[in-house]
């Protein structure tokens, strides 16, 4: 997997933010969809608009609490959380691992029940969670959110 690399601005030394950041949200962001958040960035365009997830959101419960279907599968026990407030009835599914040894982090994102769980048969050591909803921003819109200093982009 090729490495994510930290984008910096050429007018300053802030990062510049692209798929696979995280956005930390400024302590005077007050809104209470964001107040305090930690979005992974997932998809970003200067143009088209840009998607993420929130990831420190938990709801307290698991995916087979929220879908009775799911209670008996391998995902019964999968954490929920509030990805944004975007579609909020919208599932999504993220699996990874991380293996120190060899430097290398997996990620898959948006993926379907099959997927998650043959992908916890074949490695258990994979986590994941499930996001309802997502962030969302129309072109240009996170763009100047970070230049009022709404939030902080971080490198991965």
């Amino acid at each position: 997997m090729d490495r994510m690399r930290m984008n910096r601005s050429s007018h300053s030394n802030e990062l510049t933010a692209h798929a696979g950041s995280l956005l930390l949200a400024h302590p005077s962001l007050l809104d209470p969809n964001f107040r305090r958040s930690v979005i992974l960035l997932t998809a970003y365009g200067e143009s088209e608009g840009s998607i993420g997830v929130v990831v420190n959101r938990p709801i307290g419960k698991t995916l087979g609490e929220y879908d009775p279907e799911l209670s008996t599968s391998l995902l019964a026990d999968v954490p929920l959380f509030i990805g944004g407030p975007v579609v909020r009835d919208q599932l999504i599914l993220v699996a990874w691992k991380l293996s120190a040894e060899a430097g290398v982090f997996k990620l898959y994102f948006g993926i379907d029940h099959l997927k998650a769980q043959q992908i916890l048969q074949d490695d258990p050591e994979f986590q994941l969670r499930g996001y309802l909803g997502h962030a969302g921003w129309s072109e240009g819109q996170l763009d100047a959110e970070i230049e009022q200093k709404s939030w902080v982009v971080s490198g991965c």
